[in-house]
Parts: structure tokens; sequence; C-alpha cells
């Protein structure tokens, strides 16, 4: 049972966000600093279970005591803000089983609507054979002070035939259940159905007829307007097993997509479809070139690197941003699974690494330039990485919490309504990280800073870190807490170590301490002007790309198709990268699709931009006249110098597409020639 508060709303009416409170059940044995904690008993307890521990985070005994079968529980009392894990012992003290429980602290206020904390909790991907865990999810969501959960939709769900949609689906629940929460909603899609396919071999890669992608997102948005405030049209589009497209495809479908949702609901957020892997300097060329920027409000991207390196890795995607706000909506470092866990835990050592990422995580990505971070992922969770099975969840398979839910609560309570202000590099120390932030900690303005030492290891080398410091003489500190919600008092610890602590200050004070600015200050390509994401008419248009009177940017969209070719995949590090390789001597067919996304004819031109010398395109250049909601197709023959070694290597192709009162709109494609 979700109890948020006493609202009277209708099942999937969107709620006033207030405080989160647990069901009387308390799903995941989690509650609330106050209460008296009460942890339910396994339900396949063993026979020989007769005693019961409960240790903190550190191993230390908390309470304990004589298991009572009849009570079918346990208690611990008013246990401390924090994480515990409780044991089940023989008679000769021998463990036998244990499960968890957690204690957060209560948010004093409701969560900022800007608060940069946000979590992937995928909720109508999870908890198939468990619906009723959906509800617990979203509770715990809440209860974890997000601002904004990430969810899946599968288009063949939802649109079984052509114009055929659904009346009900899990999509709905779901929505409703976060929506009756008062959480925000990012929701993406990434599949085609069948009917939208044009061969079997297309399976899982865009629709060739951009139509459909187009009608799709205008009933979406439609149809969930009010319970999801921002859209993701597809996922790591570039990888091999969400379709392996070039970019030039993905930004096509990202200007498909983002016409059709703004025509259903001119209100609603449209992100960039985010890269899998890192943003490389090709990629992010892909998406300068072609103009994209007017047909996203928000740039996303995904990682899955160590956090003290998202500033470097991250240039690229500032670039491709454009200006747009940064969304991270995917990011974690997977680690290996105990493989003698029957459920996928973690071991214990393991279990605390990964609680202090959490901070150091959201802490390095805010500075990096994100200003939304979505940590992947809130439920159970395993993939299968060579002979090493990956654990990414927060929670257990029953929802009981692993400690990293515990460190996720701290920093959505420490750091809501977070700005980045800058980082302090403390007395040179290379590998220790002070970074400040102007945030609403229980609904006053604060600096908070956090703070940690960690080395550049993977997994086995974390959590041995510790440096010496201290704040400068005369800086307030307000209260300090650890990596786990704890309050420290107001006494700062004389050395930091890789569990990170938030350090709350006056608002202003972190103005003594010698901040270097964030990094990511926006980049924005010539004529552009940054815009609020959500506007009604949202644009950071090219000065010269539109008319004046022209309200967002332009209606036409061009797409190249090169039936029989094949993609060629190139990694680039571990991100992908699928071009066109074109054979030198031979005749090439392109297909150039001009698509009119307005609602009323448009006429004009097509022509052909300096082409790479020698190579001879026919036509070069033609006239179009499109309906509403129509696509014009022209062939155009292409052929390259035969094995000349100048041709060798990367080339652009570039059309554009001048239509008169619809504006212009640009194609930029790069192929590889053999």
């Amino acid at each position: 049972m979700l109890v948020l508060c006493s609202n009277g709303l209708a099942e999937g009416e969107p709620a006033a966000r207030g405080i989160p409170v647990p069901g009387p059940d308390h799903p995941g044995n989690v509650f609330l600093a106050g209460e008296s904690v009460i942890v339910r008993l396994p339900g396949k307890l063993s026979e020989f279970a007769t005693q019961w521990r409960a240790v903190d985070d550190r191993g230390n005994v908390v309470a304990n005591g004589a298991v009572d079968r009849r009570a079918g529980c346990l208690t611990l009392g008013e246990a401390g803000i924090g994480w515990y894990r409780v044991e089940f012992l023989d008679a000769q003290s021998v463990p036998l089983q244990w499960t968890t429980a957690a204690v957060l602290g209560k948010l004093a206020a409701p969560i900022p609507a800007d608060s940069p904390v946000c979590l992937d909790i995928a909720l109508s991907w999870m908890a198939k054979d468990r619906p009723e865990k959906r509800p617990r999810m979203v509770q715990l969501a809440a209860l974890a002070g997000v601002n904004m959960v990430r969810d899946r939709l599968r288009w063949r769900d939802i649109e079984p035939g052509l114009g055929d949609f659904v009346d009900d689906s899990v999509y709905d629940r779901s929505a409703g259940l976060q929506a009756q929460a008062g959480l925000e909603v990012l929701q993406v899609f990434h599949d085609t159905p069948a009917w939208a396919m044009e061969s079997e071999s297309e399976r899982g890669r865009f629709p060739g007829d951009l139509r459909h992608v187009y009608r799709l997102c205008k009933a979406m948005a439609q149809r969930f307007h009010g319970r999801v405030q921002a859209w993701e049209p597809w996922n790591e589009a570039n990888v091999s097993n969400f379709g392996g497209h070039s970019v030039d495809a993905m930004c096509s479908l990202q200007k498909a997509a983002y016409l059709g949702f703004k025509a259903g609901d001119p209100s609603v957020i449209v992100g960039w479809n985010p890269i899998g892997g890192i943003n490389s300097a090709i990629l992010s060329q892909g998406i300068l070139e072609n103009t994209t920027w007017p047909y996203f409000e928000t740039y996303n991207l995904h990682s899955y690197d160590w956090p003290h390196d998202y500033e470097r890795l991250w240039e690229h995607a500032r670039r491709a941003a454009s200006g747009r706000p940064m969304w991270v909506t995917e990011c974690d470092r997977g680690i290996a699974a105990d493989p003698g866990s029957e459920w996928g835990d973690l071991e214990p050592e393991d279990a605390l690494r990964k609680a202090e990422f959490i901070a150091q995580s959201y802490a390095h990505s805010l500075h990096a330039g994100a200003v939304r971070h979505f940590h992947f992922i809130l439920g159970h969770y395993m993939e299968e990485h060579g002979e090493c099975p990956i654990q990414f969840g927060l929670l257990r398979k029953d929802l009981t919490p692993r400690p990293s839910y515990v460190a996720l609560a701290a920093v959505g309570r420490l750091l809501a309504g977070a700005e980045c202000l800058g980082r302090w590099p403390f007395a040179e120390q290379p590998n220790a990280y002070v970074y400040a932030f102007r945030a609403r900690p229980g609904g006053i303005e604060r600096d908070v800073l956090v703070a940690w030492t960690e080395a550049p290891f993977d997994w086995p080398g974390r959590g041995h870190a510790a440096v010496p410091w201290s704040l400068p003489e005369g800086v307030h500190v307000v209260e300090v807490f650890d990596y786990l919600g704890r309050s420290l008092g107001r006494t700062v610890s004389e050395r930091l170590r890789s569990a990170p602590i938030f350090v709350l200050l006056p608002a202003g004070e972190s103005q003594k301490l010698p901040l270097t600015p964030k990094a990511g200050e926006r980049l924005l390509p010539e004529g552009v002007v940054p815009t609020r994401p959500g506007s009604a008419t949202p644009g950071a248009e090219p000065a010269k790309s539109a008319p004046p009177h022209l309200e967002g940017p332009p209606r036409v969209v061009l797409q190249l198709q090169t039936p029989g070719l094949p993609l060629v995949k190139q990694v680039n590090g571990w991100t992908q990268e699928h071009d066109r390789v074109f054979p030198a001597g031979q005749a090439i067919e392109l297909v150039l699709c001009t698509y009119n996304f307005g609602d009323a004819a448009v006429r004009g031109r097509v022509s052909l931009a300096a082409p790479p010398d020698g190579w001879r395109f026919d036509p070069e250049e033609w006239a179009v006249e499109v309906e509403a909601l129509g696509r014009h197709q022209q062939t155009v023959m292409l052929r390259i110098p035969h094995a000349a070694d100048s041709q060798a290597g990367e080339h652009w192709i570039r059309y554009r597409a001048a239509c008169h009162q619809a504006g212009s709109a640009v194609l930029a494609v790069r192929v590889r020639v053999q």
C-alpha cells in the first residue's frame, strides 16, 4: 500500500508533491527515523534458526534476541538512521540466513522540482511476474528523496497494429502510480513493432518511415500528458543491441520524434536519444553537423565510467549539448556479484564500496556539467559480462535495501535542489575531492560540501584512502552528516576517507573557500540562444535556419536510406560507431527522403552541398512538393572514383532542403570508402 498524502485523488491523477511516509507494511523493511523498526521474518526461515542479531554497515552488533516464529517478526526498536543486516543463527551461533532493513532520515520539506537527484527505476520493465511490487518500488523511490524517475515503454506493446493503440497497459498503470506519488517521469522507448519494419532484417532498428515515429510520439505525448514530463526517443541507438545506427539516422529520428512530441503536448520536455558508451568526437560532430540542437531541450547521456573521469570523458558531450542542460539518464559502475549468492548479492565489502560510490558519482556528475543525474538502477538487476554476473540494483530481490539505497537517500535529502558552485582543490591533494553546492536540505537554503578521498582504482583497490584535512579558520559549520545520512554533530573529522561526508554551512559560507568553477559551462554554436526545457516554443534555433515568424524548428526533415548497404561497426574505446561503407568504382543507390511534419503542404529544393572531390551524384539538386505529413523520395546514383588512394577514409555528404516558409533542413552523413 502506497501512503504519500491524503489527497483524495483519482487513480493515476498527478499529485502535488508532498512529504513521503512509509505505508503501514513498510515495504523492504524501510523505516523513518523515530519509528520502531519491526522486521518480518523471511518466508522460508530455516528450522534451525533460534536466534537473531542485527549489525550495522560496519559490522557492529546493535540488537539481538531469540527468534519468535509465532510473532513472525522481530523488533530493533528505534534504531538510528542507517543500514542493518539482520542475521539468523542456529544454537551454535552459526549464521544461516539474513535479510536487511534501513532507517532513513525523514524529509522536512517536499523535494524541489529542480532537484538534480533522480533515479532510473524502469518500473514498467521490472516485477513483470509480481506486479504488486510496483507500488512498493514507487514508494521506496519517493522515500529516497528523488525528483524524477526513468521508466521504459515498448512500442510494440502499446501499438500492436498501425493506429491500433491498446486502451490500457502496464505503462498507463505505472505512470499513474508514479504521478500519484508526486514523482516526475522520464519515459523512453527503443523498439519497433513488426508492422512498422520494412523487413525482418530491420528488427530492433528504427522504422524506415519516420512518419510512424512522429505519429507514435504525438499520441504518447497526448496520452501521458501530466503524467510523463519528459521523453527520450530511443536508447543507445549507436549500440548493436539497440539497432546499431549511424549518427545521421539518430539525428533524423530525433527530429521526427521531437516534432511529434511537441505536436501532442507543447509542454513536454524532449531529450536527446542518449549515446551508449562515451560521447566520442565523431558522434558529437555528427550531432552538430546535422543542426540537431533545435530538436532537443536536454542533452541526455549515459556513463558507466569511474566518477573521477566524468569531467574529461564528457568533453564532447558538452559540445554536442549546444547549450542545452545535460541530463545523465543512466549512470553506475557495475560490480560483480558474490558467485555464491543465490540472489546475486554483493560481498559485504563490495556493498560498502558501492554505497560510498553513490555520493561520489552524483557530486562528480554535477561538477562535470549535469543538472539531473539518474542512478541506474533501483530494483534488483544483473547483466552477464564474461564469467562474472554484474549487479546494479540498489534493492535486493525482495525489495530489502542494500547499503547503496540508504546512501542514495542521504544524497536525495542533503542535496535536494543542489546546484554545483565549484570545487575546492584542497591542499593540492590530487585524490581529495571537496565540492560545494547551493542546496535546500530540509527546505532551508544551505551551502553543502561533499568531501572524500579516493584513489583512481578498480573496486578491489577502493575504500582504503585517507588524507588529513580541515576547514579554514572562521568557516561556520551547521551540521555534518556521513555517507548514509547520519548526523555527526558539528565536528568535522580531521581526515577524509573514501566514505563521503556532507558538511552543511550557512548559505554563502562557501565563498570563504578558494573554489574553482564547475566544469562544463555550456558551449553555444553560433546563432544559438539558450531556452528553458519544456517551453512552448523551445528554440535555440540557428539564427539563419528559420524565418523569424516560424515557431519552433523547421518541420521539414531529411533522411538518407542506402538500400542493400550494411553498416559497419567500429569500436572507439568502448563506444560503438556505425557508418556506411561505400565501395569505390561502383554505382551506389541512395534514397533521399524529405518529410513534411507541418500542417500545410511545402515546396522547395533539395541540393547537395560541397561534395567530395571527384564524386558524381545524379542528380545533385531537385524540386520537392510535400503534402502535410507526407514524404518525398528521390533516388540518387553515386559513383566514387575507382580505388583512388585519395578517396580512402572518411568523408561527409551534406544536403540542404530550402522549403520557403517551412524553413531549411540539413542532413550530414559520414561515410567511409573501401
